[in-house]
Order: structure tokens, then C-alpha cells, then sequence
């Protein structure tokens, strides 16, 4: 529904959050998927196409020992998303009854 003519942002609620405890995201540090995953896949694809065929699969196999023993990646920093999150989710909340 749109807002009616002449209200303005002031007059307006402001949106409530469901009451939670805390606010929240699941699984911020999203797992790095191997790179070397799919190298793998091949091989094992075309081990079971052909057979343990040396000719064959000569070509991946060698890719994937390049790929396992290059160096792994500099770790990605960790999110600080829930840690903000808590910190402000009282000021959104707004003020509460004590018990």
C-alpha cells in the first residue's frame, strides 16, 4: 500500500523487528571451495571412462599434481558481521521493560 498524500518520512513508524534475542547470520565465513576440486573430478571421470589408462589421462593428472602442490591461498579474514549486529540491535530494538 502506498504511503498517503502528505505524510512524510517523520510521521511514519518506523519498521519493528520480530523479538528475537539476538540478531544473527548463520554462517558468515563462507567455506573456499577447493580449487583443485574439479581437477579431481576429471581425473576420476576419466580413470572411469577409459579405464587406468597412463596415456589417457596423462594431461590431468599432471594439472591436478600442479594444483595440489601449489601453495594454498592466504586465509580470508573473518567476518565481523555478527559482532556489529550485536552490538547494534538494542538501538534498533529501542528501549525494554526490565523484569
Amino acid at each position: 500500500m502506498p504511503p498517503r498524500p502528505g505524510a512524510t518520512p517523520s510521521k511514519l513508524n518506523p519498521p519493528r523487528l520480530p523479538p528475537l534475542s539476538k540478531l544473527r547470520v548463520r554462517r558468515p565465513n563462507a567455506l573456499n571451495e577447493n580449487p583443485c576440486l574439479g581437477l579431481m573430478t576429471s581425473v576420476l571421470g576419466c580413470w572411469a571412462s577409459s579405464g587406468y589408462n597412463l596415456a589417457g589421462c596423462a594431461l590431468l593428472e599432471q594439472q591436478l599434481r600442479a594444483c595440489m602442490d601449489a601453495p594454498k591461498p592466504a586465509a580470508a579474514k573473518k567476518s565481523t558481521i555478527n559482532y556489529h549486529l550485536s552490538r547494534m540491535y538494542p538501538k534498533i530494538r529501542g528501549p525494554r521493560k526490565q523484569k
